[in-house]
């Protein structure tokens, strides 16, 4: 299993009236998660499209435990739960307050896209490679 924490603190712009943070902003909180987790590997989105790959997203589930507001420090925990196999890649989130409290639980599903055809492809092996120390139990084919 693969984990990464990012930390973001609320900016005013990101809440609504209620001094809540607006549930639509949660996915750019994911989005943040899944960029620094990348990024800890060794990659960024634009590398990735150097290598030929796009990575979309084509499913997001979110489910709001307790509300984050305005200038608190959330933590943002990326999981990946198993080795990416094929044309996808699916990343969890939980999202933390201060006092540590779980404000909101993420799935993020993205595909890898190659950027010459515009289809399905499979992850880069690359980044596969990275990812494959943290899954010794699935082992070591690449």
């Amino acid at each position: 299993m693969y984990e990464h924490i990012s930390q973001v603190r609320v900016r005013y712009a990101e809440t609504d009236q209620m001094d809540i943070v607006y549930y639509g902003n949660y996915a750019q909180y994911f989005e943040v998660g899944r960029t620094e987790s990348i990024r800890d590997l060794g990659f960024t989105y634009k590398e990735m499209e150097a290598m030929g790959v796009r990575m979309p997203v084509v499913e997001l589930k979110a489910r709001y435990l307790r509300p984050a507001h305005y200038d608190d420090l959330i933590t943002i925990k990326t999981i990946l739960k198993e080795l990416p196999q094929g044309h996808s890649i699916t990343f969890f989130n939980e999202v933390y307050n201060e006092k540590n409290k779980l404000l909101t639980t993420g799935e993020v599903t993205l595909y890898f896209i190659s950027i010459e055809t515009g289809k399905r492809t499979v992850i880069p092996h690359e980044l596969r490679s990275k990812l494959a120390v943290y899954f010794p139990e699935e082992g070591l084919i690449l």
